[in-house]
């Protein structure tokens, strides 16, 4: 079958230290049976320890410069466009990847000016509300939330000095997640595995109910507000924010007074800095300076967190976005937006519109449906 979208392009990533690719040589592969021909920039996957070789064996072409992988029909990435590959984006382009344009606005206003259809993995819905091709980030960067944090308790990195798990006779670090999502579950989750006291807080009881009946170890499920926010940070060890809004920029839910009033040597790890955090004392920082104090409180927040994990982090999302990326080669945008509920709420920007609800809300922008914008 001929597929629509006959060239599709591969970029390395330029973000700090971000190791991940967009695909991996069995995506490849797909692409080649759908009839779409795979240009992959050179050595776009070696962070991922995936090799050009690899890719030519799977039907890719390898190209020489970031311009040959965004001169193709569509794109596919990890992260959000840098300024400096603006200039790559055009009218005739689709491009598929993570976005987070409520926290990039600069991003927003360039691809409004391209006129670049672009479509986010993070704004990809299914009817039951759940987001397909954030999970598999989301449930990694909670992971890593719990692994950062307990490195950055340490005191040669800053930190109180305290060991996660204790000691017999000692009491183990007090862990404080503030969402219940699939970040807030598996930074539970692997702090309880490392036999820490773990509170985690949420508005849905629902959820809480469902994590009550799965976690192991010390865990206490709360509703969350702000007095139970302000008095469990007071004994916090480490907290991890893990709130999200799809599409949205991320509530503040920690004010800097409550920061101000946690323990000296404490640590923050904001998982939704990429939607513009949910502490609000956090700002964003990268792999190669990932923590900063305030108030006596180390904070980390890496934007890209996954990346620290590009191999891992490349099969997973490539697992969850293959199948959405096959349908909008096959189709194109506009046929893939029209039959898939899903991929026509992905639809972020198209011929120069706004075409998400909550990004136009959060940026004080017109909305256009995508089927209207697309036509």
């Amino acid at each position: 079958m001929d597929s629509f979208i006959k060239t599709l392009g591969v970029p390395k990533e330029i973000k700090t230290l971000e190791g991940r690719v967009s695909l991996t040589p069995d995506g490849v592969r797909e692409f080649e049976r759908l009839g779409t021909q795979v240009f992959v920039e050179q050595g776009a996957g070696e962070g991922a320890s995936i090799s050009d070789a690899e890719y030519v064996t799977a039907g890719a072409t390898i190209v020489p410069t970031a311009a040959d992988a965004w001169s193709q029909q569509m794109v596919v990435k990890v992260k959000e466009p840098k300024a400096e590959e603006f200039g790559f984006l055009r009218p005739d382009l689709t491009l598929f990847t993570y976005l987070h344009l409520s926290a990039y606005p600069a991003v927003a206003q360039a691809l409004l000016k391209s006129k670049t259809t672009a479509i986010a993995y993070e704004t990809v819905q299914l009817e039951d509300g759940s987001l397909p091709l954030l999970a598999p980030m989301s449930e990694i960067a909670g992971r890593l939330a719990t692994q950062a944090g307990a490195h950055f308790l340490e005191r040669p990195q800053g930190g109180r000095g305290v060991l996660m798990g204790g000691a017999p006779g000692v009491r183990p670090a007090k862990v404080v997640v503030i969402g219940a999502g699939n970040v807030g579950y598996n930074a539970a989750w692997i702090a309880a595995g490392m036999q820490a006291e773990v509170i985690i807080l949420d508005k849905n009881l629902d959820r809480l109910r469902y994590i009550e009946q799965i976690c192991i170890g010390r865990t206490t499920t709360l509703a969350s507000n702000r007095g139970a926010i302000e008095r469990v940070l007071a004994e916090a060890d480490l907290l991890i924010g893990a709130v999200l809004v799809a599409g949205a920029r991320a509530p503040i839910v920690v004010s800097e007074d409550m920061v101000r009033n946690m323990k000296r040597g404490s640590v923050i790890v904001d998982v939704a800095v990429d939607q513009g955090g949910c502490i609000a004392t956090t700002h964003e920082t990268t792999h190669t300076e990932p923590v900063y104090e305030m108030h006596g409180v180390i904070h980390y927040a890496v934007g890209n967190m996954p990346g620290a994990v590009p191999n891992t982090s490349t099969y997973a999302l490539t697992n969850a976005t293959l199948p959405y990326q096959l349908q909008v080669a096959a189709l194109g945008a506009r046929g893939a937006a029209a039959q898939s509920e899903a991929i026509r709420l992905g639809v972020n920007t198209a011929n120069g519109h706004i075409t998400s609800e909550p990004v136009a809300r959060e940026l004080v922008a017109e909305f256009v449906s995508p089927q209207d914008a697309l036509a």
